[in-house]
């Protein structure tokens, strides 16, 4: 049996065609459009410093996992080997851990933990090695089984979004949710519409995924972020600005904290 290090060419092939325009790439755009997780990682780091310091330092992790992704998605696209596709889920799993870890309300943890951060995070990290491991038994099946958590997260949107009377909050999560659709389809137009996509000359829809999901995460993790506020941060009020200006129609969510005498 190969080792994992040996080279192994991935069974996922995208629709864009292979070294089409460089010898040393193999997808060349579902290749570069990961540079919009390099780009946004280090300004949300930038932009949540404040919030991170209030909150958790373990937001830091969070966001270097967010640029890691893009690392890994480059080197699986420009190779697409075995240890690229498995880099590259497997450090998507892990993000999605330690965002549950960080922001999933107290609420919705099993009642056997009664509440209990420290002991969900536990949970969640046992889990997340379990699947880990399971990831390389039928690797053709990650990519179903991390957009398969989403249902999980849009039900916990959705709760929240029925519950709360905020402006700022409610918009967040109908932006979040129509990001992460567009993103979505995308995802899936590529991958089961593909000699569609190719008889027009347009197999580019996964590189458009790239940059769709790495917006949406910053959506997402603001939404989290304001949401977690009502359970967790009880004295502090979340004001949600936007880079590089509130005034323009289109900008990257982030939350200045004000203290204040709110009581939830």
């Amino acid at each position: 049996m190969p080792s994992i290090f040996e080279y192994q060419s991935s069974e996922v092939d995208w629709c864009e065609s292979n070294f089409q325009h460089s010898p040393l790439v193999a997808e060349f755009y579902n290749t570069f459009s990961n540079v919009s997780f390099l780009v946004f990682g280090p300004l949300m780091m930038f932009l949540m410093h404040p919030y991170a310091q209030k909150r958790s330092r373990c937001i830091y992790g969070t966001l270097v996992l967010f640029m890691v992704i893009g690392l890994f998605s480059m080197y699986f696209h420009m190779t697409l080997s075995f240890l690229g596709q498995l880099l590259d889920e497997i450090a998507i799993l892990w993000l999605l851990a330690s965002s549950y870890s960080i922001w999933m309300p107290r609420c919705y943890f099993p009642t056997f933990l009664a509440g209990n951060r420290s002991q969900f995070t536990c949970l969640v990290i046992a889990t997340t090695m379990i699947s880990t491991f399971l990831s390389f038994l039928k690797p053709t099946v990650n990519a179903y089984a991390l957009n398969s958590i989403a249902i999980h997260i849009l039900y916990i949107v959705y709760r929240e979004y029925r519950k709360t009377s905020n402006k700022e909050l409610r918009h967040l999560i109908e932006m979040s949710v129509v990001l992460w659709a567009s993103a979505l389809t995308s995802w899936i137009s590529d991958r089961f519409f593909c000699s569609f996509w190719q008889r027009i000359h347009f197999s580019y829809l996964h590189s458009i995924w790239h940059v769709l999901i790495s917006v949406t995460f910053p959506y997402g993790m603001v939404t989290m972020a304001l949401v977690d506020a009502n359970y967790e941060m009880p004295g502090q009020t979340l004001k949600v600005r936007y880079w590089p200006q509130d005034t323009w129609p289109v900008g990257l969510p982030y939350v200045e904290v004000q203290g204040d005498d709110k009581s939830c």
